[in-house]
């Protein structure tokens, strides 16, 4: 497995030394001379805060120091990841769709139906001009290399840094305005951001700009989509 150290970015070939269950010893960054990883004594939660504070050294504890392709079923967890990740941006675009337009106590089957082909084919259709333009923008703006491992890597990071949108599932028990939504997306972008940044090793701006086109294009397919589809329920 390829360590990184998480205070500068540099290879590492080892994060400790053990020398007995539970006897372990923090091995140090030779750029840095600062301690490798810190996160493998800490508790979850010290993790998972860092993680909202958007810390690049959580991030790159987490991809580089915890995902390990060689030892897990690698594409079974980007096909769970994707799954989750389709299934609330779903959940999302039904609760815009919900505030946008009048809500009927007793909907036919027929109206319940085309509610749901709106959801899939907005969901469907717009991630799908996200990966892309995402995918794009990373080859040609950040000058990644074409392997599709390294792909995939990316991929991988901006589904785990999309965590955020796990505080839609609040509004299930919760009532909060629409609003909050996009405060949430602006958070995801930051988040997404960082994670390209720390997966790429490219300048900060160079990642917003991508990450930043690709939510933008599919909020403006969202758009064109949900137009499009009122214009036919009029006609």
């Amino acid at each position: 497995m390829n360590f990184r150290c998480v205070q500068c970015g540099h290879h590492i070939k080892s994060l400790y030394v053990q020398y007995s269950p539970g006897n372990i010893r923090l091995m140090k960054c030779q750029n840095c001379r600062a301690v490798a990883d810190e996160y493998i004594e800490c508790e979850i939660m010290i993790l998972l805060i860092d993680l909202i504070l958007h810390k690049a050294k959580a991030y790159r504890h987490l991809f580089y120091n915890k995902f390990d392709p060689e030892a897990m079923n690698f594409e079974r967890l980007m096909l769970k990841l994707t799954f989750g990740f389709l299934v609330i941006d779903a959940y999302r675009i039904s609760i815009l769709l919900a505030n946008n337009e009048d809500s009927d106590s007793n909907p036919s089957l027929a109206s319940l139906i085309w509610g749901c082909g709106k959801i899939l084919l907005d969901a469907f259709v717009g991630n799908l001009l996200f990966i892309s333009i995402l995918l794009f923008g990373t080859r040609s703006l950040l000058n990644m290399s074409s392997e599709v491992s390294k792909y995939k890597n990316i991929w991988l990071a901006i589904l785990a840094s999309s965590y955020l949108k796990l505080f839609l599932l609040a509004m299930m028990v919760w009532e909060f305005p629409s609003s909050v939504i996009f405060i949430i997306d602006i958070f995801v972008l930051s988040s997404n951001t960082l994670a390209l940044n720390v997966m790429s090793e490219s300048a900060m701006g160079k990642c917003f700009g991508v990450c930043l086109c690709a939510h933008v294009v599919k909020f403006l397919i969202s758009l064109a989509l949900n137009i499009h589809l009122a214009n036919l329920i009029t006609l």
